[in-house]
Order: C-alpha cells, then sequence, then structure tokens
C-alpha cells in the first residue's frame, strides 16, 4: 500500500510539474490553453507519421486544408526542416516544367520588386508603392482575428519585409504595432472611414493616409468565401474597442451591406477609386471575386477610356477563399474557384493593353510554394495569403472562428485563451513562414532553369488529370 501512494504522490507531483511548465512556457499555444491535456495532441501528432499504415483517413482528403498542407506550414513556421523521405504523397492538379539545364546558385538574382501606382499621368498617385516581396499577408480584421493575433502578424510581416492588409475592419494599433506596411481595406461598410451616418468621410480617410505605414487603401467589393454578402462578425465578438474602431454599437453583430451603397455600376467604382486615390495620394486596389467574364470586359474597357479611375491593382479571390462567418451556400457554390478566375482575369486585363497598369494579386487557399509559384506563372504579380499566415500563428482548423472560442486564440475573444498566444514568438513564425515561402518558391523557379520568381511564364506549368492507370497531360 505504502508503495501505491508513493506511486500516486510522485505521479501528482508529475503532473503538477507539468502543468506549472505548460502555463509558463511560450511556444505552444495549446499547451498554455490545456496544460496536461494538450499534449495529448502533440503526441498524436508526432506518432501519425509512424501509424500511417493504419490511418483509415490519409493525410491529403481532410478539409478545407489537408494535413499534408497544414503540416508543411506547421514546420516552416517553427524552423524544422521540409525534406521527405521515400516518395510524395501529393497527386497534383498541375505540375512545372523542368529545365535540362537548371540555375545554379552564382546565377541566381534576387526578386526584383514591382511599383503599384503610377506617378503622372490620369489616375497617378502621390506616392506609388514599390513592392518587394511577391508574398504577402491578405486581408484579416481585428474582431475576426483576436488583438494578440493581429499584432503578431504585424510584427512577423515587418520581420519578413511583407506587407499587411487590414481586412474591412478598418485600422487598429495592431495593425501599425509591428511597423510593417499596411494595406488599409474599405468594406461595404466603410468601417474606419465612415461618417456618423455610414457614408465615406474624406477627413478619415487623411488621417489614416497620413500613418507613414499604409501604403495603399483597397476598395473591397467581395470576398471568396462570401461573394454577394458582406462581412459578418457575430455580436458576441463586438467589445468596446472594436465598437470605436467600426463606428458601430458595442455588442451588437457587425453585418456590412451586400455592396457598397455608393458603388451600383462600373462607372461608380471608377469615380469611387479616383476620389479615394485623389483624397489619399496613395494607389488603390479592388479586390473582388470573379463571376461573369463581361463584367471584366466593361470594366477593363472604362479604365482605358476613363484611365482617372483605372484601380492601380486589383485582387482576385477565388470561391475557396477563406472567412470568419459565412452562409454555406455562399461559400460552397458561389464564385468561381481561384484556378479558373485568376488566368480568365490576366487576360482580360492583358486583352486591354492594361498589363502594365493594373497589377494583379491572387489569393484563396495559395498557402504552399507549389501554389504560389502557379500563380505567378499564371500572371499574377502577388500572391496574399490570410489561413496560410493563421496556421503560422498556431490555427489548428478547429472552425470556431466565428464563435469566439478558438482555442489557440488566433479568433478568439476569450481573455483566456488569447493569453496563450505569445505575439514575441508568433511573430517568428510568421516570419519564418513567409521566408520559406519565398525560398521554395524561388527554388522552383530556378529549377525551371529562370534566375528569379519573376520570370515565371505560362508555359512552365502543365495541368494534368487522373485517370486510369497513372496521369494525362492536358496542356497541349
Amino acid at each position: 500500500m505504502t508503495t501505491v501512494i508513493v506511486l500516486l504522490l510522485l505521479a501528482a507531483g508529475g503532473i503538477a510539474w507539468l502543468y506549472a511548465h505548460d502555463v509558463r512556457q511560450t511556444q505552444h499555444t495549446i499547451l498554455r490553453n490545456y496544460p496536461v491535456l494538450g499534449h495529448f495532441r502533440y503526441f498524436s501528432e508526432s506518432v501519425g507519421e509512424y501509424m500511417r499504415q493504419y490511418q483509415y483517413l490519409p493525410d491529403w482528403v481532410e478539409r478545407p486544408f489537408n494535413r499534408l498542407e497544414r503540416s508543411w506550414i506547421y514546420r516552416s513556421a517553427k524552423g524544422v526542416s521540409n525534406l521527405i523521405s521515400f516518395g510524395s504523397e501529393a497527386a497534383p492538379a498541375f505540375v512545372f516544367r523542368n529545365a535540362p539545364f537548371p540555375i545554379l546558385d552564382e546565377e541566381k538574382t534576387a526578386y526584383p520588386g514591382k511599383i503599384i501606382g503610377i506617378a503622372e499621368g490620369p489616375g497617378a498617385s502621390r506616392q506609388p508603392f514599390h513592392a518587394t516581396t511577391f508574398f504577402n499577408i491578405s486581408g484579416m480584421s481585428y474582431g475576426a482575428l483576436s488583438h494578440a493575433a493581429v499584432s503578431s502578424l504585424s510584427r512577423g510581416a515587418k520581420m519578413a519585409g511583407i506587407w499587411m492588409a487590414t481586412g474591412e475592419g478598418g485600422l487598429a494599433k495592431y495593425h501599425l504595432e509591428g511597423g510593417c506596411d499596411v494595406i488599409m481595406q474599405i468594406g461595404t461598410a466603410k468601417y474606419g472611414v465612415r461618417d456618423e451616418h455610414g457614408n465615406l468621410s474624406e477627413d478619415r480617410l487623411r488621417e489614416i493616409a497620413a500613418h507613414p505605414q499604409v501604403r495603399m487603401f483597397e476598395v473591397k467589393l467581395a470576398q471568396g468565401a462570401k461573394p454577394g454578402k458582406g462581412g459578418i462578425l457575430p455580436g458576441a465578438k463586438v467589445n468596446a474597442e472594436i465598437a470605436a474602431i467600426r463606428g458601430i454599437p458595442e455588442g451588437q453583430d457587425s453585418i456590412s451591406p451586400n455592396r457598397h451603397t455608393d458603388i451600383a455600376s462600373v462607372a461608380e467604382l471608377g469615380a469611387f477609386v479616383a476620389r479615394v486615390r485623389s483624397v489619399t495620394g496613395l494607389p488603390v486596389g479592388v479586390k473582388f471575386v470573379a463571376g461573369h467574364p463581361g463584367f471584366l470586359d466593361e470594366w477593363f474597357g472604362h479604365c482605358v477610356t476613363h484611365p482617372e479611375g483605372c484601380p492601380d491593382y486589383v485582387q482576385i479571390d477565388g470561391g475557396e477563399g477563406g472567412t470568419g462567418a459565412a452562409p454555406a451556400p455562399l461559400a460552397d457554390y458561389v464564385g468561381l474557384p481561384v484556378t479558373q478566375a485568376l488566368p480568365m482575369v490576366v487576360e482580360a486585363r492583358d486583352r486591354h493593353g492594361l498589363r502594365d497598369r493594373i497589377r494583379i494579386i491572387a489569393s484563396a487557399k495559395l498557402v504552399t510554394p507549389d501554389k504560389v509559384a502557379w500563380a505567378l506563372a499564371m500572371g499574377a504579380d502577388f500572391v496574399s495569403s490570410a489561413r496560410g499566415f493563421m496556421f503560422a500563428l498556431g490555427c489548428i482548423q478547429a472552425m470556431k472562428c466565428g464563435s469566439g472560442h478558438c482555442p489557440t486564440g488566433v479568433t478568439s475573444v476569450d481573455p483566456r485563451l488569447i493569453k496563450g498566444l505569445d505575439p514575441t514568438d508568433k511573430a517568428v513564425r510568421v516570419m519564418r513562414y513567409a521566408q520559406r515561402v519565398r525560398e521554395e518558391v524561388e527554388i522552383i523557379a530556378h529549377s525551371c532553369g529562370l534566375a528569379n520568381a519573376s520570370e515565371f511564364r505560362p508555359h512552365h506549368v502543365t495541368a494534368i488529370e487522373r485517370g486510369i492507370g497513372g496521369f494525362r497531360n492536358v496542356a497541349e
């Protein structure tokens, strides 16, 4: 009996020590928020590779992001090697055409960056933006994300030399905290730049543009997860600070209009873009989801005849894009996927002779180097990711974003859960993830015989489809 008591005391002491260790460490949010119990998740994750032969579900079938994708991001963010053994588990929809004589290290060149906006002529900006990296952080609002998550992204973006977009919830101090370049997004409710009646406020535009970190403005027509539906932030997530930034009542659902009330045509869109650029002096872009191709011809045609209203960039978001809360029919069945939308937008822009005028940003599940390189090859000038950087912060795809009870604190409103997310540690992970994506996109480029990723073209990619006995080339 004495032996049993001693063993129980030792076990209790071990658990107490482990509990104290977990709540004090800052690297693992799950362990801080769920001490002791959280180790079961990491144990299951670590032995999963060796138990693969007993798994009923393969690594590539989970949704929205499979285990292979998430694991690559986690390992990249932690600075762990992503080298694989034995063979690939991927079942790609496309492959890159490797060159017979790839680029040597001494033949590599640095990515040159690209200018967004023009300095002279109709539609000119007083301060065009020289974007130095092709992979950046897409719009995620403070409110949809916790303050700790936004702070982590801002700090990590600065360390990685990339930009971050605010999302439609307005500019918060946490976006500016790290010192990175910021894109101020104007959603349909005009949060952060609205007057007391909900209309666009030029005074607020000037106030935000005065921040040296704010480099561009983005007019959001729609996002991929809910095209035709405004942003949704449940009232449980609208605290006093978020309400003040957005200019809405605390504790009430934040539901944006389905579109800008003052933009109902291509001409009105052009006038809005011109107005924002005139007031702020900064480049202005438009984020949208592709639907009818006729809209692109009408819009880009109007840009040719009315260059003062031409956007400096467009961000095309695929129908597979993410969000904190969206009606299932819109998330599942509305909006073209980026694989169809991006080539269509690029072709329409180039057909109207606007290749050198309008930059293109692609987004929607472009979270790993293969997909980023594909987008660049299809004609995107830049790629932005939201959920990729959420995974870098520690998101485990718990699918609780809209509830406010995210277990990793990324989208939580619970102070206890948010406390588990340490911005100092997670900023480093954001930086590592961005750097690893860029490095491995460049690896693909060098394999294709290109000096840097700016040289990707459509002929470097071959689409394939799986058939009986293997793959069939459908590119030629």
